[in-house]
């Protein structure tokens, strides 16, 4: 399986209205649920006004489209991250999953996943 590093770096944020985003911006992911709006992007696509505000992720996403029929891909990835003590944030598109890790864990992350036979581009 492939992974594709995503070569900038990300932040992981809440914001208070939705139109604080700037959805005109190359790479962005919200999430919006009854309680928050959370929303992963470009460190400095990250708007003025914040919520809460985490930065320092990176990321890789798993190449290709997913057929909802597979299953355990998420759980393996991460699965192979833990036992090396390496958290992860998870994001799920219609597509394929993202993976983000703190950037002191980036470059470890990938020579793991390398090791467990991914092939990382």
């Amino acid at each position: 399986m492939e992974l594709k590093k995503i070569e900038y770096k990300l932040t992981v944020c809440k914001v208070a209205d939705a139109s604080d985003i700037d959805i005109t911006a190359d790479f962005y992911f919200v999430g919006k649920t009854d309680e928050e709006v959370s929303l992963v992007c470009r460190t400095e696509d990250t708007p003025a006004m914040t919520v809460e505000r985490d930065d320092g992720w990176r990321g890789f996403r798993i190449q290709g489209v997913l057929d909802f029929s597979l299953i355990g891909i998420l759980s393996k990835l991460s699965g192979i991250l833990a036992e090396h003590e390496i958290g992860i944030f998870a994001i799920s598109t219609y597509n394929t999953d993202y993976i983000l890790v703190k950037e002191e864990n980036f470059a470890r992350a990938l020579s793991v996943l390398a090791a467990e036979g991914y092939r990382v581009v």
